[in-house]
């Protein structure tokens, strides 16, 4: 065993003439990078503004932090984590019949590559382009946010769930077909028992990326945590800048820790 373990190891192709190639090649665009950085536009002012947005972070307003009116961190969050958690669930609904015409495993490709390139389409757009557009139909606000989170969950969701439904298993439909099952039924112990989990994770995922989406629409006006965070920045409060972004930091943490979670469950089982 050893032997031919030696004797494979010797018939190996050497590539270090390549690997040394590629080093080098990297090191220089790194060092070629680096050459751009201006050391010397950090002046002394700027170092001191650095240390006051360091102090007014690690210092975060308490009354703003842990009071219960409108303009608290917990409302502010709350507000921000209905956003994205409709806006999931709506572009979720929504991106079923997407995924369905765009599967090749069930219907013919001229539809499928129709259904494909709508969902492309609706994917190229950045979110904030969509929030900026609705803002200016329903006016700023969480139902802007709402309305872009759900159109921008469509494209990503879509595509997921094209993936799993390509990797559904037909030979179950025909197993169930066989023993005399009706259409509910095959939908009930056929394909729900596959899709679920993977269009659960799916959801899942999509949720934990429009939390910090919706964070970044609230800077157009679209609600959430957004706009009271690039208030502050303005302002120069960055005590208030701390309290918002520590209350943000602890959201972020405890979605992902209970999406690792539940994703681990669907995942096992």
């Amino acid at each position: 065993m050893n032997e031919r373990i030696l004797k494979a190891y010797e018939q190996e192709p050497r590539r270090w003439g390549w690997k040394l190639l590629v080093a080098l090649i990297c090191a220089a665009l790194i060092a070629w990078s680096g050459s751009t950085i201006q050391w010397s536009a950090i002046t002394h002012q700027g170092l001191e503004i650095a240390g006051r947005i360091l102090n007014g972070i690690f210092h975060p307003d308490k009354e703003l932090l842990f009071n219960l009116t409108k303009s608290s961190v917990f409302y502010l969050l709350l507000e921000t984590v209905c956003i994205a958690f409709l806006g999931t669930i709506v572009g979720a609904v929504l991106a079923v019949p997407f995924a369905f015409i765009s599967a090749t495993n069930i219907v013919p490709l001229p539809l499928s590559l129709i259904g494909r390139t709508i969902i492309m389409a609706v994917r190229t757009v950045p979110p904030l382009i969509y929030g900026l557009m609705f803002i200016r139909v329903t006016g700023p606000g969480p139902f802007t946010g709402l309305l872009t989170m759900s159109l921008c969950s469509i494209g990503m969701v879509s595509k997921m769930y094209i993936e799993a439904i390509e990797d559904f298993d037909m030979r179950i439909l025909e197993s169930l077909d066989a023993c005399g099952c009706g259409f509910f039924q095959k939908i009930r112990y056929g394909i729900i028992p596959q899709l679920f989990p993977d269009f659960m994770s799916t959801i899942i995922y999509r949720f934990d990326m429009n939390l910090r989406d919706a964070t970044v629409l609230g800077i157009v006006g679209a609600g959430g945590i957004g706009a009271p965070l690039i208030f502050a920045m303005n302002a120069y409060r960055w005590n208030q800048v701390g309290a918002l972004l520590a209350g943000l930091i602890v959201l972020v943490m405890a979605v992902e820790f209970f999406s690792t979670k539940i994703r681990v469950k669907l995942a096992r089982g």
